[in-house]
């Protein structure tokens, strides 16, 4: 007489099967070098020269071959929380800037106690703007920034506004943009910042991701002082259109807090930039 097997063990080969699917869709939705969304961060949590490690590395030393005089500066954002400005000012930092904004959806909650301590201590500083370009325009994000935080005065203590363009910490390296768009983004974003403060933006970004997400574009470097990030003993190839930094960041692990950085020139340069 034929044994008859129970439902349940007939169906083990179809579960069998799907479980293998679910396996490898699984796999094929998280390819390597990508990240789950439970492993990206907290929008809002993005900082000025977060990918520079991860996509062009960090070499050892103190920067070399520089022979204009070099003035000191730190960046900051809420992840350094209240920053001792007393500390840094004793190691030698004359000027910072500071995170305001993010997208349209974020405001630094220490902006504060970091934007008013560096200037109370002596500081010349100024704000910051980490883009995002996959949300809102760059018109949009220019406003937001100068109503929080970005806008600019001539009191010699006020550098103008930066454009943080960088590697997206929350997709896509490029925001989703083709080259063109991407230009067109950042064209949007400087434009309207002039027009509300008078003062061309700073553009802080890294050579190689200008390169892969702008097609290296020489259009901004007659008008928009460049800030350029390489962690590294000298700071390398510039993007096309600059012929010189203004700034350059050259490590995040610095003696104090805050990511470091060279003002290519005196402090009264520093100051020459601030009153525009």
């Amino acid at each position: 007489m034929p044994v008859h097997r129970s439902g349940t063990s007939a169906r083990r080969p179809r579960l069998f099967a799907a479980g293998t699917l679910l396996a490898a869709l699984t796999l094929l939705f998280t390819l390597p070098g990508t990240a789950s969304a439970a492993d990206l961060p907290e929008r809002g949590t993005a900082r000025m020269g977060q990918g520079v490690i991860a996509h062009d590395g960090q070499g050892g030393g103190a920067p070399t071959g520089t022979r204009a005089v070099q003035t000191e500066g730190v960046d900051v954002s809420g992840h350094q929380g209240d920053v001792a400005w007393a500390t840094l000012w004793n190691s030698g930092v004359k000027w910072a800037y500071v995170k305001a904004t993010e997208g349209t959806y974020y405001k630094n909650t220490y902006f504060t106690q970091q934007y008013n301590g560096s200037y109370n201590i002596g500081m010349i500083r100024g704000t910051y703007h980490f883009a995002t370009p996959d949300t809102t325009s760059g018109a949009a994000q220019a406003n937001y920034f100068v109503d929080n935080g970005g806008g600019w005065s001539r009191d010699g203590r006020t550098l103008p506004g930066v454009l943080d363009i960088e590697w997206n910490p929350y997709g896509a390296q490029c925001y989703g943009k083709t080259q063109a768009g991407m230009v067109a983004w950042i064209r949007d974003f400087v434009n309207t910042y002039k027009a509300r403060t008078g003062r061309d933006a700073v553009i802080y970004t890294a050579t190689s991701w200008w390169k892969d997400c702008t097609g290296n574009n020489a259009g901004f470097g007659a008008t928009n002082p460049l800030w350029v990030a390489r962690y590294n003993t000298t700071v390398g190839e510039l993007p096309a259109g600059w012929g010189y930094y203004t700034m350059w960041q050259y490590t995040s692990s610095g003696p104090t807090v805050g990511d470091h950085n060279h003002f290519n020139g005196a402090l009264d340069r520093v100051v020459a930039l601030a009153n525009g």
